[in-house]
């Protein structure tokens, strides 16, 4: 498959490849030149990560203690989506 490179150095993956591979606006692909120059492209996923200050960490683990109440909607579709 034959692609050219444009004057900003980006390149355009046709739309049969996008698909067969799931790849959407947005998507990250993990980059490699391997040995004698060939160019690797790995679709991968990104997760995002909440970070807690302590204040938000002592909270956090004196809710786990409790065992009592219900995650926020919000924070059950982050866990269901990761």
């Amino acid at each position: 498959m034959l692609i050219t490179v444009d004057k900003r150095g980006s390149i355009n993956l046709p739309k049969t490849l996008r698909k067969e591979l799931g790849i959407e606006s947005g998507s990250y692909l993990n980059l490699k030149v391997e040995e004698g120059g060939a160019i690797v492209l790995h679709p991968v996923s990104v997760y995002p990560t909440t970070r807690l200050s302590t204040k938000g960490l002592t909270k956090l683990e004196e809710a786990r203690k409790s065992g009592k109440g219900k995650l926020p909607e919000w924070m059950v579709r982050e866990i269901k989506s990761a």
